[in-house]
């Protein structure tokens, strides 16, 4: 059976309902998978474009944690497949469907949903989790689950030992048919002749749909269940099953010159801003100009960034960058920054090495560095975030690598007036005052 076709005969569900609550703040108002990511995208659209690009374009998206932002994203972004062609990205919210009980577990939240799986037919269903950062050919995966005509399949990535105790570890035969899975181990099993490296899973798995479909009858039926595809659903197929580890090295999409394979969690506020830090790199690890894999998303109409004024100490300028539409530098700086859109940096105020999420107004010789602001801020003419972290913490939440988190709260504002203010007030770039 070919690639295309193994794929077309897949239902694919992503698990969308964390919180990511080591995002801190940055998850008050939306679930981890909702987080903007990269200057224009969601972390979610990761994982839906691997499908949609591997050719699994039947998917579900289970949700829960405050969840409007997230359904809004998917409502605005992801309308674009066509029922027609039997094509859709349906969303699954919790419902109660089968107790009084929202999900209880990722196993739980693909049970939920059963009903709609089954009615879709799928010989194969893939179950991804939507709040990781990575470019994946699934279809190969797919491939050799049914090349070894198993049961079920997890994709794996190669980690150091010494980081490995952080995951799920697959402990593999030299076939690498799974033979053991430890949670979180503090001495992790090593790859086969590789006594330095482990195998840990990314939480992507490939099931025969009718073997899925029993075992998680089977552990709906256990008390003792926590309902977990990693802590229960792996550890029960082991004995009596044809369970696979599929290294992500061998489907990865755009690996650079290393070799390494591009996978990130971005699960906590330092993470995050190393992720988005990364992409003003040169060369980034994470190619997002490749037109062969393109990450889709919600694209609004905006006009182009813009930088006004060149006068020496107001210059509206740019550098190591990364800049999206409906921005305008007004006399300002940047540096080493990522800006999501309709960001407004007004004169002599210094940004560097920051990541600005969307509608955020920065006022006059206000000075930011090693900062991430959440949407809707605005920012008083003349602060200076960054520089003292006793004073910011005073204000606002540091991280543990001394990044600082900035949110409207923070500010002592309602995000929801801000956002009515900028539609009603947005100054131009080029009134005297900025």
């Amino acid at each position: 059976m070919r690639a295309a076709e193994i794929a077309r005969n897949t239902f694919g569900i992503v698990l969308a309902g964390g919180r990511g609550s080591r995002l801190m703040q940055l998850t008050d108002s939306r679930s981890k998978p909702a987080v903007p990511f990269g200057g224009k995208f969601r972390i979610i659209d990761f994982t839906l474009s691997n499908c949609v690009n591997s050719g699994v374009r039947r998917i579900g998206v289970a949700t829960q944690y405050k969840a409007q932002s997230l359904i809004q994203h998917l409502q605005r972004g992801w309308s674009f497949l066509d029922g027609r062609f039997h094509e859709f990205v349906d969303i699954l919210p919790a419902q109660q469907q089968v107790g009084e009980y929202w999900y209880r577990g990722t196993a739980d939240a693909v049970f939920q949903n059963l009903g709609l799986i089954r009615r879709n037919r799928p010989k194969y269903v893939l179950v991804l989790s939507g709040d990781h950062i990575y470019k994946m050919n699934y279809a190969r995966m797919l491939s050799e689950h049914v090349q070894r005509e198993a049961d079920f399949s997890v994709a794996c990535i190669d980690v150091p030992r010494a980081e490995a105790t952080e995951f799920g570890v697959m402990h593999v035969d030299a076939q690498q048919r799974v033979v053991a899975f430890v949670e979180k181990p503090k001495d992790p099993p090593p790859i086969p002749g590789r006594p330095d490296r482990a195998l840990a899973s990314m939480g992507v798995y490939v099931f025969n749909a009718e073997f899925l479909y029993e075992q998680l009858i089977r552990d709906h039926d256990d008390p003792h269940s926590a309902h977990d595809f990693g802590k229960d659903l792996i550890a029960q197929c082991l004995e009596r099953h044809r369970v696979y580890a599929h290294n992500f090295a061998d489907s990865c999409v755009g690996m650079d010159h290393t070799g390494i394979p591009y996978w990130r969690d971005a699960g906590t506020i330092d993470a995050y801003w190393e992720a988005n830090m990364e992409l003003t790199k040169v060369t980034p690890e994470l190619n997002l100009y490749d037109e062969e894999w393109p990450i889709w998303t919600h694209q609004e109409q905006l006009p182009p960034a813009k930088f006004v004024f060149d006068d020496e100490g107001r210059r509206g300028m740019a550098v190591d960058s990364l800049v999206s539409g409906g921005d305008i530098i007004s006399g300002a700086s940047v540096s080493r920054s990522l800006l999501f859109s309709r960001v407004h940096i007004h004169s002599y105020a210094e940004i560097a090495d920051s990541v600005i999420l969307p509608d955020v107004d920065i006022g006059r010789h206000a000075k930011l560095r090693r900062v991430v602001m959440d949407k809707h801020c605005r920012v008083p003419e003349g602060m200076t975030i960054g520089y003292d972290v006793e004073a910011d913490r005073k204000r606002f939440h540091v991280s543990a690598g001394g990044i600082t988190l900035v949110t409207p709260g923070m500010l002592g504002q309602s995000a929801n007036h801000v956002r009515w203010t900028e539609t009603r007030s947005m100054p131009r770039a080029d009134a005297p005052r900025t």
